[in-house]
């Protein structure tokens, strides 16, 4: 009897002692109660600031765009604040971490509640904020989803810009050609512009010609008719034809 008593009590003395471990470690510094205190005023005045449409005239802080860019996208994959569920806060010299448990009201595809943890680290000497996410709480059906359109959007860039660059590589053939065909155009400009010049060349050498022999003509033909007494006032020669020589002697 006195053995079982003992077995008992001793029984009772561990469950008592495990007891008083896990308050002893639920219970918080201090130091740590101001760390909740100051993330839960920064969150708050965070989510104050969303609510009152404030971001755009903080357009030159990029970090406050991105702390309240990063709330309003998790209040709408949570469905908005509702209550917070705990804190877990870790202090490293300066530095703060503390990490707040939200609950939302949209539900996750298993019919849970939505959660999200905020972490906000700051110094805690100069009180000066470093980072304030807020990360949602998936369900590994959700992870595996997003994993898979990721790998898959991956792929088919990849595989896409492969594409593009195949067919690139394949119109080099077409180059020489066209740069062939576009230099023969251009040859053949030039020749024509040749060709031209010289007709127009030849034509300005014949109509010299055939002034001078028009000169000569009208001369003749002036000496003529005064040496027969008549006049080649009315005589106006204008153009002269020019004949093939073999053509005439064969006439």
């Amino acid at each position: 009897m006195k053995k079982r008593l003992l077995v008992l009590g001793m029984i009772a003395c561990l469950f008592g002692l495990t007891a008083c471990g896990e308050e002893k470690s639920s219970v918080m510094t201090e130091e740590q109660l101001a760390a909740v205190e100051i993330a839960d005023t920064y969150m708050s005045q965070i989510s104050e600031a969303v609510s009152m449409g404030v971001k755009e005239q903080y357009a030159d802080d990029e970090k406050l765009v991105s702390y309240l860019t990063s709330w309003e996208e998790g209040m709408e994959e949570i469905g908005g604040y509702v209550e917070t569920t705990g804190h877990e806060v870790k202090i490293d010299g300066d530095e703060v971490v503390v990490n707040t448990a939200i609950a939302g009201s949209a539900l996750d595809p298993d019919g849970n509640i939505r959660t999200a943890d905020v972490e906000l680290v700051y110094n805690q000497k100069e009180l000066l904020v470093k980072s304030f996410t807020v990360n949602v709480n998936y369900t590994m059906s959700e992870k595996m989803t997003n994993a898979g359109l990721n790998t898959l959007l991956g792929m088919g860039t990849v595989f896409a810009v492969l594409l593009l660059i195949s067919l690139i590589i394949s119109l080099f053939g077409f180059i020489p050609k066209i740069q062939a065909a576009f230099s023969k155009k251009d040859k053949k400009s030039e020749t024509e512009k040749s060709v031209d010049n010289t007709i127009a060349q030849i034509i300005e050498a014949e109509e010299a010609d055939d002034t001078e022999l028009i000169a000569v003509i009208s001369a003749a033909i002036a000496a003529y008719e005064a040496a027969n007494g008549g006049s080649s006032d009315g005589v106006v020669i204008r153009s002269v034809r020019k004949v093939n020589r073999n053509k005439w002697q064969n006439a």
